[in-house]
């Protein structure tokens, strides 16, 4: 059922506010793909905060238009699936790891910081850890001296317990 004049302008303000709050966009093409698949990576995406969208490509034109996103017009072409994120990883991870299983799913191109990426890029980007996991690392190296001092604190007194007894 095709959208009316006023539909088309409430998905592109939907669009546009997301692409406005977003460092990261994907373009997949999602031919093939059963709708029960298409269903997980929705949920998948949503789990990791991106938004995920299929739609007309004139309306994702018209959302990106004035934005960072704009230079992706040209690459918007054929039946895709729009991965929007606010985390510069998470968008690029969700598509590539779902491409990993579902090989229907073909990573087209991106756009991060104002630039045009290709697929190989894309893919590039999404083997980087996302922001929590780099937090998890920093807080592991931060941890380490604490915890090596304690060990140490620790066997002395256990020392000291064996000497005295």
């Amino acid at each position: 059922m095709p959208l009316n004049m006023e539909d088309k302008k409430a998905v592109v303000a939907e669009v546009s506010a997301e692409v406005a709050q977003a460092q990261t966009m994907v373009l997949a093409e999602y031919r093939g793909i059963p709708v029960g698949e298409l269903t997980t990576l929705r949920a998948q995406a949503r789990a990791n905060g991106v938004y995920l969208r299929v739609m007309k490509n004139t309306l994702a034109r018209l959302a990106v238009q004035g934005t960072s996103f704009e230079s992706l017009a040209g690459e918007m072409t054929g039946p895709l699936i729009y991965s929007i994120s606010a985390d510069p990883v998470a968008s690029a991870k969700v598509l590539n790891d779902f491409a990993k299983t579902q090989a229907a799913l073909v990573i087209k191109a991106g756009s991060y910081d104002g630039k045009v990426m290709d697929a190989a890029a894309v893919k590039a980007l999404a083997s980087i850890p996302g922001r929590n996991d780099l937090i998890a690392m920093l807080l592991g190296v931060m941890q380490a001296p604490a915890s090596s001092m304690a060990r140490v604190l620790a066997a002395v007194a256990e020392k000291k317990e064996k000497e005295a007894a």
